[in-house]
């Protein structure tokens, strides 16, 4: 008996201290991320603080632009999104919407409110989509650069694909059409396409901020506020912290696996090259970022990925935790997807970066991450049922854990602060900070339990977005 104590014992301890471990390695990426991600910004500010955008925005130079807009049942935004798009400070560019056999009314909005009619325009289909059921183009010449493709549903990257297709310029911008952008976000967005010497620019991407809240008015944002809603505050803070102390990292090492969905330019012929958007994953976003880098690799061309600091796009955040459990499970699949397709590449050094630190490093943090965390959890309850808890180191496990994750929000909030400053009233900071105390207890949960429906729903073979509806920006005059 004594000697099947001392195994439990050990176990025990063992189990303690890998979970210890575990958040020591976690933490510490964090801290590292945001170490780099700090000599980036400054370095990005630093080279910046001087560039004119009106000298690019007169350039004929300037990369010559198509915004690709997947709509379906965008009704309550898609007005406001197509005038944001169309009045964007850029010259040379196109807006190609494409309704992807929407339910509502969004393709009636359209037609109305931008004087569509139906129009005879070739182009060559390089990439197999759903069946384009016309083509429409608006009567006022204030709408010439609009595009309007009604097809049937195909999904989000089918969508993609056929505003790939119909694109007649050399970059394109692919955006989700409930985005609001800021006005000057394509002259940042294709700086670096400009900047390019003995390396290509595949893809640019920028931050992606939280509009809920927020006062739009003509397409236009005109006020920024802190959400009213608990979750979609909380996910102010989670985005700050997946941009600023992410992101620039990887952008720095030029080891990005994921530009968003929600706004990010790309080289169309690499893009076409490296097969489009895959409709065989929910996960298209990140998927096309792989692939499109794993094109470049295999072929040994010289390329890069560049990301762009600025607050450039502004986007609605789920407000219930059902939208945001189809959201999150969604991501969830995506990322399993993508690493699955692309399993070839972990720990292979012919992928360089890419194949020893990106790749592993998203799937034990992003992909692995919930699993583990749950595991635990069960684990936990066993010990506490059997009275094996080590309760003093348990406890200060906890703390120790809670006030990391508070203290990186805050390393994100005064990153904020001290570059662009988007929230300026005093209270909404104070709301944002008491946020970061609330979070732990009550969006890590619903994150984490997300994250196991996705597992739920890919071993279950689910293939669907699941349907997001949309509440609509906040207008005022």
């Amino acid at each position: 008996m004594t000697f099947f104590n001392q195994e439990i014992a050990f176990f025990v301890h063992t189990y303690l201290i890998l979970i210890l471990a575990y958040a020591i390695l976690i933490m510490s990426s964090y801290l590292i991320l945001a170490y780099l991600s700090a000599k980036e910004l400054r370095d990005y500010l630093k080279r910046n603080s001087f560039i004119d955008y009106d000298v690019l925005l007169t350039s004929g130079l300037a990369p010559k632009l198509s915004l690709i807009a997947p709509a379906y049942n965008e009704g309550f935004t898609i007005e406001e999104n197509v005038k944001s798009l169309l009045s964007l400070n850029y010259n040379q560019y196109e807006v190609i919407v494409v309704n992807d056999g929407s339910k509502d009314n969004s393709m009636e909005l359209l037609i109305h409110t931008y004087d569509l009619v139906l129009t005879e325009l070739s182009f060559h289909q390089q990439i197999e989509t759903k069946k384009i059921r016309g083509l429409y183009t608006s009567r006022n010449a204030a709408f010439k650069k609009l595009i309007v493709v009604d097809k049937e549903n195909g999904g989000k990257a089918d969508a993609l694909n056929a505003g790939l297709n119909i694109a007649q310029n050399p970059y394109v911008v692919c955006i989700d059409v409930d985005c609001i952008l800021d006005k000057d976000s394509l002259l940042k967005l294709a700086k670096p396409f400009l900047e390019s010497n003995e390396q290509r620019i595949i893809a640019t991407g920028g931050v992606v901020r939280i509009a809920n809240q927020c006062i739009i008015k003509n397409g236009r944002l005109i006020e920024v506020n802190v959400p009213d809603v608990m979750l979609s505050r909380i996910q102010v803070l989670e985005y700050l912290r997946a941009f600023l102390l992410g992101r620039m990292a990887w952008g720095r090492l030029d080891g990005l696996l994921l530009i968003s969905g929600a706004f990010g330019a790309f080289d169309k012929e690499i893009a076409l090259l490296s097969g489009g958007y895959s409709t065989k994953t929910v996960g298209e976003d990140m998927e096309l970022v792989v692939r499109m880098r794993r094109y470049m690799l295999e072929n040994k061309l010289p390329y890069s990925v560049r990301y762009i600091p600025d607050p450039l796009c502004w986007t609605e955040a789920p407000e219930d935790f059902k939208i945001f459990k189809k959201q999150r499970s969604r991501w969830m699949r995506g990322t399993i997807e993508t690493l699955g397709f692309h399993k070839k590449m972990f720990l292979n050094p012919k992928y360089k970066l890419l194949g020893m630190l990106s790749i592993p490093y998203w799937t034990l943090f992003e992909f692995l991450a919930p699993g583990i965390e749950f595991t635990g959890l069960l684990i936990t309850i066993v010990f506490f049922a059997f009275g094996l808890l080590n309760w003093h180191f348990f406890f200060l496990l906890l703390l120790f854990v809670y006030a990391f994750a508070i203290f990186f929000s805050v390393i994100a909030l005064y990153s904020e602060e001290r570059t662009y400053h988007k929230y300026p009233k005093q209270t909404d900071f104070f709301k944002l900070l008491m946020a970061a105390f609330i979070e732990p207890f009550y969006f890590h949960p619903l994150a984490v339990y997300a994250a196991l429906v996705g597992y739920k729903e890919k071993v279950l073979g689910t293939k669907g977005w699941g349907e997001m509806t949309r509440k609509g920006f906040t207008k005022k005059e």
